[in-house]
């Protein structure tokens, strides 16, 4: 669970399939920077651990759609709390990068190699 929320993209996909099913392409569209790789990585990973289900409809070309299962539907709920926590403390998290980064500019290079 903890690596699902670590993954870059995994809660991504989660949360787009959070808005009904998905065809392969509309996620890779949606989902800004991922490779056709890395996205069939992850969405296979998914499936793996149950929060998702593809289904494979015999056309030409096959037709494949994703969604999430009950369990992926229960994810939901953590994964907007935690997102909601993210957007409310974002500036808490901006404010003491930029103070880490001060004392780290300003710190003596015998004081930073020390560490």
């Amino acid at each position: 669970m903890i690596s699902l929320i670590g993954d870059k993209w995994s809660v991504h996909i989660v949360m787009l399939l959070g808005g009904g099913r998905k065809r392969f392409m509309e996620i890779k569209r949606s989902v800004d920077g991922i490779s056709h790789k890395m996205l069939s990585v992850t969405l296979r990973g998914l499936e793996r651990d149950g929060y998702v289900t593809r289904t494979v409809f015999a056309t030409i070309p096959p037709k494949v759609e994703y969604e999430l299962t009950d369990l992926g539907r229960e994810l939901l709920v953590p994964l907007a709390a935690l997102g909601s926590w993210a957007i409310d403390n974002h500036h808490r998290v901006a404010a003491a990068r930029s103070a880490y980064d001060l004392r780290e500019t300003d710190a003596p290079q015998a004081e930073r190699t020390a560490s």
